[in-house]
Order: C-alpha cells, then structure tokens, then sequence
C-alpha cells in the first residue's frame, strides 16, 4: 500500500540515458550488454537489500555488486538515484498486486464491505507467495502509506487504477455509520494496518519464524480486525 506505491515509471528517470548506446558502445550503460535484463537484476537486488537492511541503509554499491554489474553508476545510469530506483521497486510491486485484484474482484462498486475487504487482503497477501513478493512487502512499510483517501486525490501511483476504485468503494457502507472525517481516516488507518500486518507476516515467514496460525487464518482474521475498524461504534 503505498501508499501504497511511490509511483510509476516505465522509462528511464529524466535527464538518464535508456539502453542504447552506452558509455562503452555495447548497448548499455553499464558495459554488460541488455538494458533491460540490467534493470531487472538492479530491481531484483534491491528487493533483497532493502527488505533486509532498509530502504536507506542499503548501499547503492551493493545493489550494483549483488546483481552482476562492473560498473558502479550503474542505478544513477538506469534509474537516475535511490529513489528512482525505490520508485520503480513499488511501481512493479503495485502492477502484480492490480493485476491479482482485477482476478478477484473486477468491479468493486456496489461491494459489501466484508467482500472488498476480502478482495483488497487477499491481493495484496499475494505477495507472500514469492520471495520477491515478502520483500516487496517488508519494503512497503518503510515507505510512505499514504493512498490520497484523505483528500480524495489518489497519490502517486494509483489514479486511474482498480485499487483506487475500491479504497473509494469502501467509503459506501460506512456512510449510514459515520461522519465523514470519521470514515476516510479509518479508512486510511486500515490501509496502514494491513500493510503492516502483512509485512510482519513476510518477515516471519523469510526467517523461518514459527506463526500461531496459518495463513488462511490469518488473513481471515485480519479482514475481521479490519471491518471491526472501520464500523467500530464513535466514541
């Protein structure tokens, strides 16, 4: 969630150069030959280190080091910095868990609240599948959580997208419930939880830790945590 994404860019960060001709006349920059398998392996190695060693306590030369490449200017080269590389690292992350909703939940309008909020924990739970996914995920709570639903302006990332049709969508049941305020900030509180919930989950799962439960319980549990959240009584 991020949140839920930083953003989305399919091109090279302005001011960059993109795979062509690079510095050594090979097609790409960093002397390896094949921007686009560059990229990928640059994505992929700061998937582990972030999520292992956090966002900004990674270092950069290791990223370049850990996926196979000479050259150190390597994420300047294709991603123009950290963040652009980060970015790029929540665009994809955000792609793979729009394409699992669009499979579970096509059209969220009109939705109870107990089968949006099952679609949304169950895409985005994808993620724990994978090894790439449970970084992903550990990622994720390093960043910025913010979805727009608070001013209704989707960040970074998600205009346009069926995640942000459904975090609108929850907003419907909870109107005979609650105020306004009331209902875009709970919302908001349970878009954090959920991130967070299940980053725990992936971080014991990449350390092999026990769980009290499996996982079907679990995210079944946390649907409840969250509709319990969101229509608790006011104060």
């Amino acid at each position: 969630m991020e949140r839920k994404s930083t953003g989305t860019r399919s091109t090279p960060a302005r001011g960059v150069r993109g795979p062509g001709p690079g510095p050594s006349g090979d097609g790409d920059g960093d002397g390896s030959g094949g921007g686009a398998s560059t990229r990928a392996r640059l994505i992929r190695s700061a998937e582990r280190l972030f999520a292992a060693q956090g966002v900004h306590g990674a270092q950069l030369r290791d990223v370049v080091r850990q996926a196979g490449q000479a050259n150190p200017s390597a994420v300047q080269y294709h991603f123009g910095s950290r963040e652009g590389l980060l970015e790029e690292v929540m665009a994809e992350r955000q792609r793979r868990t729009e394409r699992a909703l669009g499979e579970r939940l096509p059209q969220p309008e009109g939705r109870s609240l107990g089968e949006l909020l099952g679609a949304l924990v169950d895409a985005e739970a994808t993620e724990l599948r994978t090894e790439r996914g449970r970084d992903c995920l550990r990622i994720s709570t390093q960043v910025s959580h913010r979805s727009g639903i608070r001013e209704r302006r989707p960040h970074a990332g998600l205009a346009g997208t069926l995640y942000w049709r459904l975090i609108l969508a929850l907003e419907t049941p909870l109107i005979p419930l609650a105020p306004e305020p009331v209902r875009l900030e709970r919302i908001d509180l349970a878009l954090t939880l959920i991130g967070a919930a299940l980053a725990e989950r992936a971080r014991q799962l990449a350390e092999a830790e026990p769980t009290l439960s499996d996982d079907r319980a679990y995210l079944a549990d946390l649907v409840s945590v969250c509709a319990g959240l969101l229509t608790a009584p006011l104060p």
